[in-house]
Parts: structure tokens; C-alpha cells; sequence
């Protein structure tokens, strides 16, 4: 494995907003993400990015090894990676990079074999309600733009929203810190990969108050917004439903929580900065998967392969993508990060590139744009009888959706297949909400995304990849918090 001479290496810094949806931010809204806005400005956005998984252990694995779940194994009829395929992290570290990870998320720990290969990572996970939980540090975080540092016009905003008050930040504020302290403690001369998860907007929509209260709509007090319910199982099997004017009050919730995570953003950016870091970084903001907020009937992001939960946002900033400037609208997956990233520290693993499914996007490869993505929905999370389990009655609609799913976008069509035999094909152009099946109308087209999809399911061993993980009883919690038991 070889690089440019390590020092002349860039540093690569890759971002995940958890659950951060196009919807709000393709293209990025400088009114909503001003700081992604800037990035995107300076270096290159990708409006036609996708997951390969619509939640996170899947598309996390993906994103580490270039592979799609099926091959990869990671999924919830087997809820960790095993390790079996190399990945990008240990590329870096064997290249002479320095690594290190931060995760708020779960399922982004040691316990589901994620973050193997990191020299430093810091499991932040423990405050699943990522505003308001004490968290794995010890001490609850002080205000963060208080007691930064680092200051700049990046942190204006946040120093704006939260002069107001005296609300300590335990979100991804103190992800944030931990990295400023990371960066300043660094004595070394390698140059570093530096992942970082930040579970805002993850359901349970918490932003924090002063951010709630400059997006929620007229007459919502923020204690009243906080009062909604908004367990997404608890809403699966009609426990409550939303009127139209609390759909718009969650939604207002969401993207508050959007706007403190893009102010966090820029207090990173600032960070790199500070320590003499940003010039020679290369930096991915994106998300893993997306999220259904009242569409096609769902609260979160489980049992679909809609755009809702697919399609993502993603900018790249630095080196080439800084040089060039383009806003492309080319298909991405974003599991194609991981030979892009390769490429763009010009590191050569032959290992990691003989079992790549994904193609590299760095612009000066020249590689021909892809002309389909896949995402795949390898079994639910949480099945069926978790619910059965839970609830005293399960409607019976969810029994639908105990069933594989896969699918493959073209720029102009989506063919959806369930492993109960039922499919789908929706014509993106005319109907970009998905909400029209044409498969009967349309069978030619409908046998031409099936056969490849059956090419490219036939092109790989699928994992063996059975049997449930053991859990910590505090992992379960967590777990349940979010959604996912």
C-alpha cells in the first residue's frame, strides 16, 4: 500500500450528519446551512447523492468498505461487521495516517464491530437524546461558544441563539469539542483520517430551545413542540397520529435541528483552521440515510426504499474539489466515498480495490458517471414480532413489511423489488414523491431494471451473515430510543 509522501498527504476529515435528508439541504439552503452552503460554494455538491441502506449500520459498513449490505453482512438479520473485508480506515492507518473517530450513534461502536482499525475513537453514543443526555464524557459540557477557543465569524449564529440562554450542550457541540481538543493535542506529523458522527436530526427531533423557537411555526411555545410524541413505533401501530399543523411543527423541529448541526459544522471547520489543519484537508459533509417526516405514511426511517430515505446530501471540500468547483447532478452512492477518498490521498490499496463494488468519483479520475445506484433493505429493523413484543396490538399493514427489499435508480427511473414477490417502478421525472406505481403499464422498462438488478445480485457472494448479536442492557436502551427495538 503506498501514498504521495505521507506528509503531502491530505488530511481527510469525513462529516456524517445522521439522518439528514435532501429534501431540506440539496442544494444546500444558505439560509438554513449557511456553513454547508459555503462548502458547497468553495468546493463540489453532489445533488443526486444516495445511500446504499436507509439506516445506519448498513450504510456506515458500506461507507467504510465500498460494498453493498448483501456482500458486507451488516444488517439487522446479523447486527455486526465481522470484519471480513478491509476497510478504507485501515487503508489510512497502514498508508501512515493517523485516525480517529467520534460517534453519537449506537450502532457506530465497538460493540458492532464498526470502528476497528482507529487509533483513537471516543464512543459518544450514550446520549441517544443527543441535546438533552448526560453523556459518556463525565461532566456535562458548559455553553459551547462560551468556552470555545477557537471563535471566528463560523460561530456567530450559535453565539447569537444561545446568548439567550443558559442552556448547556451536550449535543454535537461537545462531539465537536472532543475534536478541537483531538486537533490541539496532536503531536504528530502524519497527516490524519478523522470520522465523526453527529445523530442530529435522529428522531426524537430535540433541537436545542433556541433553535426550536426560530423555526417553529406561530402559537407553538417550545414546551408545547416537546409535549408531541414522537416514538416512531409508538406511531407504526397507532398510538397517535399527527394533524396537519403538528406535521408542520415536527418538521419545524427537524430542521432546527438541521441549522444547530450545520452551526456545529462551522465551529468544526473553525476548529481546523485554528490548528493550521483546513488548507491541507480534504472534508465530506453527508449523511447516511435520509428520513420519511409524514410521507408515504411513515414517521422515520424504516420498512422503505423511497428517495426520502435515500437520497442525502453531500459536499466535498478540499484538494481537487475545491480546484474545480462543480455542482454536479451526476448519480453517487455514497459507499462510492471510499475508493473517491483513496484516490484523493493517493493511496494505492489493491486489497480494498479487488473487492470494491462502488466507483470513485474524485475528479480527476475521469471515470464515467454511474448510470444507476442500489440501495437494499436486507430485512427490518425492528421486525415484526419486536413489535408484537412491545405493543398489545400490531396492525395488521405491518405485517407487509416483514420482507427484503431492493432497489435500483436510474436518473429517470426506480424499480423496487420485495422479497413477498411484489415490485414496483415509479417514473421519477413525472412523479418524483414515488407515489404512482406504472409497473403494469410499463413492462419493459419494468423487466429492464429487474434484469439488472438480477445482474448485479448475481455478480457477488452474498455474506453469510445469519444470527442475532448480544447486546448490552445499556445498548438495548439506547437502541429503544432510537427507534430500533
Amino acid at each position: 500500500m503506498t501514498a504521495t509522501s505521507p506528509r503531502d498527504a491530505p488530511n481527510i476529515v469525513l462529516f456524517v450528519m445522521d439522518t439528514m435528508r435532501a429534501a431540506e439541504t440539496v442544494p444546500a439552503d444558505p439560509e438554513l446551512t449557511p456553513n454547508l452552503a459555503a462548502l458547497a460554494d468553495a468546493g463540489a455538491e453532489y445533488t443526486s447523492a444516495f445511500a446504499t441502506a436507509p439506516w445506519t449500520l448498513p450504510s456506515h459498513v458500506s461507507l467504510f468498505t465500498g460494498t453493498y449490505p448483501s456482500k458486507h453482512g451488516a444488517h439487522a438479520d446479523h447486527t455486526r461487521f465481522d470484519g471480513s473485508l478491509p476497510t478504507i480506515v485501515d487503508a489510512f492507518a497502514d498508508a501512515g495516517y493517523d485516525t480517529a473517530g467520534v460517534s453519537n450513534n449506537v450502532w457506530i461502536t465497538d460493540e458492532f464491530g464498526v470502528v476497528d482499525g482507529f487509533g483513537a475513537f471516543r464512543d459518544d453514543s450514550e446520549r441517544t437524546d443527543a441535546w438533552s443526555g448526560a453523556g459518556s464524557w463525565g461532566h456535562r459540557a458548559t455553553n459551547a461558544v462560551r468556552r470555545s477557543r477557537l471563535g471566528g465569524p463560523t460561530f456567530e449564529r450559535l453565539r447569537r441563539l444561545l446568548s439567550r440562554t443558559n442552556e448547556p450542550d451536550d449535543g454535537a457541540a461537545a462531539t465537536v469539542d472532543w475534536i478541537a481538543e483531538w486537533l490541539d493535542g496532536r503531536d504528530s506529523e502524519a497527516p490524519f483520517f478523522l470520522f465523526a458522527n453527529c445523530i442530529e436530526p435522529h428522531l426524537e427531533y430535540r433541537p436545542p430551545p433556541a433553535y426550536a423557537r426560530e423555526y417553529l411555526p406561530e402559537g407553538w411555545s417550545y414546551d408545547r413542540a416537546m409535549a408531541l410524541r414522537q416514538d416512531p413505533r409508538e406511531f407504526d401501530v397507532g398510538l397517535f397520529d399527527y394533524t396537519d399543523e403538528e406535521w408542520d411543527v415536527v418538521r419545524s423541529l427537524y430542521r432546527a435541528e438541521i441549522a444547530y448541526l450545520d452551526a456545529q459544522l462551522g465551529r468544526l471547520r473553525a476548529a481546523l483552521e485554528a490548528s493550521g489543519e483546513w488548507e491541507d484537508t480534504v472534508f465530506v459533509a453527508m449523511s447516511d440515510h435520509g428520513e420519511n417526516i409524514g410521507e408515504h405514511g411513515f414517521l422515520g426511517h424504516q420498512y422503505s426504499l423511497y428517495d426520502t430515505v435515500l437520497h442525502v446530501p453531500l459536499v466535498v471540500h478540499g484538494g481537487e474539489f475545491t480546484e474545480r468547483q462543480v455542482r454536479s447532478d451526476r448519480l453517487v452512492q455514497t459507499a462510492d466515498l471510499a475508493p473517491t477518498l483513496l484516490d484523493a490521498a493517493g493511496i494505492d490499496a489493491p486489497a480494498l480495490y479487488e473487492g470494491f463494488q462502488t466507483e470513485s468519483f474524485h475528479p480527476g479520475v475521469g471515470d464515467p458517471p454511474r448510470s444507476q445506484v442500489i440501495a437494499e433493505y436486507v430485512r427490518p429493523r425492528p421486525p415484526i414480532d419486536v413489535l408484537e413484543e412491545k405493543f398489545d396490538h400490531v396492525p395488521e399493514r405491518l405485517y407487509d413489511y416483514q420482507r427484503t427489499l431492493r432497489a435500483v435508480r436510474t436518473n429517470g427511473y426506480k424499480f423496487v423489488r420485495a422479497s413477498d414477490g411484489n415490485e414496483w417502478l415509479y417514473d421519477l421525472r413525472d412523479d418524483p414523491g414515488e407515489r404512482h406505481d406504472i409497473s403494469a403499464v410499463n413492462p419493459r422498462k419494468t423487466a429492464e431494471l429487474a434484469a439488472s438488478l438480477d445482474e448485479w445480485l448475481g455478480s457477488f457472494d452474498e455474506a453469510d451473515a445469519d444470527g442475532s448479536v448480544d447486546v448490552s442492557d445499556t445498548t438495548e436502551d439506547r437502541l429503544a430510543d432510537l427507534g430500533y427495538l
